[in-house]
């Protein structure tokens, strides 16, 4: 019994020690020791480390001083006016800045829903232009008690870590992953200013017409351009000049001036063919397999504010359903090939 007792011990005495020394150097060190060193790894400086924690370059060196204590090897190489990562340091750098990169976009996903007075939206520049801007006013004369704030980018922003509520957006995406909610198909037509709709009567007067070219519809495939408009209508026409605007509410500005004839998308134009500053002579239009969503990040899409700009948003688009229903839509797989 008294073997069995000792070889037991003995056994298990070895591992429990290398067990409770894992630990000892796996558990974190404190958090405001980590936020210094990822604060002096971004800048290389620990003087400007210190400026964007608002603490004395003292404070921050006897922090990653601690860490170092803590891990048992140095994370910095001291020079004599700079510093540099070890080895060490480079391998704790990136986890550092993604964790507190996943620390605040938590934090901040956190506050946002006890917050039901803000509303956050990104959109391309011209549907906030042509679209969005001067609807607002109704919106917020209906709901006062939301705070309206818009990006207005093409740039693909993230839900948590750009503090972003609604985004609509235009293209091929597949969202996988938001709560989407399409809208009606997007088309393009040929749309001009009254005073040129009665010099250019038809399809075939547009050949000798200014035109004006939307680049910010290029990337679509197969295109919606002015040939493809003309093979609508029987037509092999490529025309090589005119004005070209990489903004789809700048190429629409210009036709409601006057200086030529744009295809315009629906969602950039209708506010101003609902007003009467563009006509659409020629009933046909193409209809593009991009379009535009509604997007939001899921579970969302019924906090108070959103679930008001959700309804407004899709009441305000019927206001003008009935100017689509004028024309005869083609979809744009159905045009013959040039």
């Amino acid at each position: 019994m008294r073997t069995f007792r000792q070889t037991h011990k003995r056994v298990f005495s070895g591992p429990q020690l290398r067990y409770t020394y894992v630990k000892m150097n796996d558990r974190l060190p404190p958090l405001t020791a980590l936020r210094a060193f990822d604060a002096a790894a971004r800048h290389m400086s620990f003087a400007k480390a210190a400026e964007e924690l608002n603490v004395t370059p003292a404070a921050l060196s006897f922090q990653i001083k601690s860490l170092e204590e803590h891990l048992g090897q140095p994370l910095f190489r001291r020079l004599n006016r700079a510093v540099e990562l070890t080895e060490a340091g480079k391998t704790l750098a990136p986890g550092a800045a993604e964790g507190f990169e996943a620390l605040t976009a938590a934090w901040r996903a956190t506050r946002r829903l006890q917050d039901n007075t803000t509303l956050t939206v990104t959109a391309g520049p011209g549907l906030t232009a042509k679209w969005l801007a001067p609807r607002l006013y109704e919106f917020a004369r209906a709901h006062p008690e939301i705070d309206l704030r818009f990006s207005a980018t093409l740039r693909m922003l993230d839900f948590v870590r750009d503090d972003v509520d609604v985004a609509i957006r235009f293209g091929y995406g597949t969202d996988e992953g938001l709560y989407v909610l399409p809208v009606p198909p997007e088309w393009v037509t040929p749309v001009m200013s009254p005073e040129l709709a009665e010099r250019y009567t038809t399809p075939e007067s547009l050949m000798e017409a200014p035109l004006i070219f939307d680049e910010s519809i290029d990337f679509l495939d197969p295109p919606c351009d002015w040939p493809a408009w003309f093979r609508t209508q029987g037509i092999k026409f490529t025309p090589t000049h005119g004005s070209h605007f990489s903004q789809a509410d700048h190429a629409i500005d210009a036709a409601v001036a006057g200086a030529g004839v744009a295809l315009g998308r629906r969602g950039m134009a209708i506010t101003d063919l609902h007003a009467g500053r563009l006509v659409a002579p020629f009933k046909t239009a193409i209809e593009t397999k991009a379009h535009f969503r509604f997007l939001c990040a899921p579970g969302t899409e019924n906090r108070p504010q959103i679930a008001a700009f959700r309804d407004w948003f899709v009441a305000e688009i019927e206001k003008t359903a009935y100017v689509s229903e004028a024309f005869e839509i083609i979809p744009v797989e159905d045009i013959p090939p040039p």
